[in-house]
């Protein structure tokens, strides 16, 4: 008997909620739950571009909705983000994929950031994802449901940035994504621990470079960046990742080892 893989990594009848669904990673994600058959609710800024893209997906037969959210209005995160859950539902899958920044995130270097600055990133990008996913994850165990949480790290939470990969070019490392994307891994570790009990499966994707603008400056990537960090990537190969299927419907928890 032929088993028809694909089918196991099938949505129908669940309900994606991607955080940050029109960005460069999570546009991609957005797509991928749309075609595997789930209702995806898009969160994010870009009103115009979400309003283009929901026909868009809408007009192709797939079940798409987009939503504004703003992840950096930490004031009313909680009370805004519930009233979305009300109106729409639970999800079945919560992927956060948002990038909340200051306007100053491309001084967030070590000879250049401020305290402010670094609280206020924490602030909006950290502890966003924190609260959105543990109110994600007690709805799920109020409603007796399992589910899957994923969080979008960087290869960054799990190693220190190779300075040499900025040289001759207009970036610099940067001290707040680092804590940022090293504590969302934790979190991610700390939360597969407790919510595994309730079916609850949570995990990190923690990608390296992709090509695309460099965040903070609205630049295209430096053909020297891209050189340099080509070269970097053999220090990653020490970097241990369990590869996890994040949109199986089996109920186990991971952390990473």
């Amino acid at each position: 008997m032929m088993i028809n893989y694909l089918h196991k990594f099938r949505l129908d009848k669940k309900t994606a909620y991607v955080i940050g669904g029109l960005g460069l990673i999570g546009k991609e994600i957005s797509k991928a739950y749309a075609m595997a058959g789930a209702k995806v609710i898009i969160l994010d800024v870009k009103k115009k571009e979400g309003i283009l893209f929901e026909e868009k997906m809408q007009n192709l037969g797939y079940k798409l909705k987009y939503i504004y959210f703003d992840c950096s209005k930490t004031k009313n995160l909680e009370k805004n983000f519930l009233k979305i859950l009300r109106n729409y539902g639970k999800p079945n899958i919560f992927t956060n994929c948002s990038y909340p920044q200051t306007k100053d995130w491309s001084k967030n270097s070590f000879d250049k950031i401020t305290y402010n600055s670094l609280r206020k990133n924490i602030d909006i990008h950290l502890n966003s994802y924190i609260w959105l996913a543990k109110l994600v994850a007690e709805r799920m165990v109020k409603n007796k449901d399992s589910g899957s949480i994923i969080q979008l790290s960087s290869i960054y939470g799990l190693v220190g940035q190779d300075t040499n990969i900025y040289k001759n070019t207009k970036m610099k490392e940067n001290l707040s994504y680092s804590v940022i994307k090293g504590g969302i891994i934790n979190l991610t570790r700390q939360m597969a621990s407790y919510y595994g009990k309730f079916n609850i499966r949570v995990n990190s994707i923690c990608p390296g470079a992709i090509k695309g603008h460099v965040a903070g400056l609205q630049l295209k990537q430096d053909s020297n960046f891209i050189k340099q960090y080509s070269k970097s990537l053999q220090r990653f190969q020490d970097c241990i990742i369990n590869e996890n299927s994040i949109m199986s419907n089996k109920s186990y928890s991971w952390s990473f080892q």
